[in-house]
């Protein structure tokens, strides 16, 4: 069975004080600079470093600089953090499952600070009943077993590890070109999650060689579409054994000359990657501003480019947005676009189909873009050019 995310609750998570988001198996989210897009799906990627084969509780605390720094700066008189999720079954529809998980910060002084879960809660919908429904007052915790989820335990998660499988599946992608082009050069840091591409290549080395051909062979003919002079596109390693990824780059000789990632452009490099991205795996993905360095016309038909893509292979795509283009989209439906609002009670998060007055304007024949992106604006951009 394979499952995705269609509720999300956070509570003191980072931006979100307190917030409760319907997700579509293909969804959009837009805001401000700074209103929490990222940290949105950071709290996807929470549950998935504690699932995740060698993650677990405290690493995925650890990596965001501890309890304290998670926690949203409007918090009041509760401390605690809470994510809880909704998951269905991608072919049916059906509710499936609620994952919830509850914690806070234990230590200070001469006792080292680290997280402990208040809460952890697994509800069944087929059987209609909690399969885990732990608290720190329950008979048989401890200091030392609140330090870890039930989801990181295989021996614990043996009744619900289709939501561990699914959260372990997730991946992000933010491919920087810069660090694809040093890769050669610089340290892999192959034991870590590779979010921005500095282990793109030696990922793409690690594939059964027909899988990679395939994938290459898929990537090349899109980008034939969009890079005309680009062909041939193969997996190569050099002298050091070290991986590349090459083509061929037609000009006036009559068989061009190869080069490698290191001379392709920042859109080509992050192309590629969104397309190995949408290629490779089953799981959730997170993409981050995927418009980045590409032509407009290209960034218009990515919307589609993904709904087709999903027809073939059924698994959930979040995206964060900026691109009026990628919007403009007319395939694109309200439910599908989360929009994200700052205030000083913590970022507000609402599905476009949920605003009236940006329904209405739709409805009224604009389109996706024309009635979201003003409404992110900052009230006060237009002073910019006033202060210098």
């Amino acid at each position: 069975m394979s499952l995705y995310i269609s509720k999300l609750r956070l509570f003191n998570w980072k931006n979100f004080h307190e917030c409760e988001l319907d997700l579509t198996k293909r969804c959009f989210i837009i805001g401000a600079n700074a209103s929490g897009k990222s940290n949105l799906l950071d709290a996807l990627r929470f549950l998935r470093d504690i699932a995740k084969q060698g993650g677990g509780l405290q690493s995925a605390v650890e990596q965001r600089g501890g309890v304290t720094k998670i926690r949203c700066l409007a918090a009041r008189q509760r401390t605690d953090i809470s994510i809880e999720t909704e998951l269905r079954d991608i072919e049916t529809d059906e509710l499936c499952w609620t994952y919830g998980l509850k914690i806070k910060n234990v230590g200070g002084g001469i006792m080292k600070n680290h997280a402990a879960v208040l809460e952890e809660k697994v509800f069944s919908q087929k059987d209609g009943k909690y399969v885990v429904n732990r608290t720190e007052w329950t008979g048989n915790e401890d200091s030392d077993t609140l330090k870890y989820t039930h989801l990181e335990q295989t021996t614990a998660n043996k009744d619900f590890r289709v939501i561990r499988d699914t959260f372990a599946d997730i991946e992000y992608l933010n491919v920087v070109p810069q660090l694809v082009r040093e890769s050669g050069s610089a340290v892999l840091t192959t034991g870590k999650e590779d979010y921005y591409g500095r282990n793109f290549l030696n990922r793409l080395s690690k594939l059964p060689e027909r899988t990679r051909k395939s994938y290459l062979r898929k990537i090349n003919d899109v980008l034939r579409t969009v890079v005309p002079q680009m062909d041939e596109l193969s997996f190569v390693r050099d002298e050091m054994g070290v991986p590349h990824i090459e083509a061929r780059y037609k000009h006036w000789r009559d068989k061009g000359s190869k080069q490698n990632e290191t001379a392709f452009s920042d859109g080509t490099l992050r192309l590629i990657g969104f397309l190995f991205a949408m290629l490779d795996g089953n799981g959730i993905i997170l993409l981050e501003e995927p418009e980045i360095n590409l032509n407009s016309g290209v960034v218009e038909q990515l919307p589609e480019f993904i709904a087709r893509m999903q027809r073939n292979k059924k698994r959930q795509v979040l995206v964060t947005t900026h691109s009026y283009d990628m919007l403009s989209s007319v395939g694109i439906g309200t439910a599908e676009v989360a929009v994200l609002e700052t205030s000083p009670e913590g970022t507000k998060v609402s599905s476009l189909s949920e605003i009236p007055s940006l329904q209405a304007a739709v409805d009224a024949g604009f389109s996706i873009a024309d009635a979201a992106i003003p409404a992110i604006k900052p009230s006060t951009a237009n002073e910019m050019n006033t202060k210098l």
